[in-house]
């Protein structure tokens, strides 16, 4: 055996060694990292600017984390690039995270409603029944961990935002009351 093949070796050995590690020891992201939230995209639209030598395109995404505990947020970001703006949003969306007060088997306490700017939800309690909530307001209670509830849009907007926002809005109204 030659140096060379020793020295390829002795690199692949290297290279095995640090992909058995646990990634505890690395910083960022690496492959042994887990994250303790779940996240969804719940809206991504392309945006148009016009400026003086046309149109200059880029993206808004809406997106929900939750750790199904009762711990979710949402964010919004926005950049040239669908994948930075999705980073951006779930960046967002975890500072953004609050913790939420739920009952023992995972349900809210009480009727509640709640509106933001122009959209307006009612939850119910519905124990045994699961999640009945349309688009944006399911991905909210989903996240957060909650599994019996039902949940109507009054509001006739389709903004998947201010969707989210007001059933996390009305989600926060619990934090207020001793259960």
């Amino acid at each position: 055996m030659n140096k060379t093949d020793s020295d390829t070796k002795e690199k692949e050995d290297k290279k095995e060694e640090s992909k058995n590690q646990s990634g505890s020891s690395q910083k960022g992201g690496g492959p042994g990292r887990k994250d303790e939230f779940e996240q969804r995209v719940v809206d991504i639209r392309r945006v148009t600017r016009v400026v003086a030598g046309g149109r200059r395109f880029s993206f808004s995404v809406v997106a929900v984390v939750g750790n199904g505990r009762g711990k979710v947020g949402i964010g919004l970001g926005k950049a040239n690039d669908t994948g930075q703006a999705i980073g951006k949003a779930i960046h967002r969306a975890k500072e953004n995270a609050v913790q939420l007060q739920l009952t023992e088997d995972n349900s809210i306490p009480h009727s509640v409603s709640a509106k933001y700017n122009a959209s307006e939800v009612e939850m119910h309690p519905a124990e045994g029944r699961g999640v009945i909530a349309g688009n944006a307001v399911r991905d909210v209670v989903e996240l957060a961990g909650i599994e019996g509830i039902s949940a109507k849009l009054i509001s006739r907007t389709e903004n998947k935002l201010n969707n989210a926002q007001v059933a996390l809005k009305a989600l926060q109204k619990f934090e207020k009351t001793a259960i």
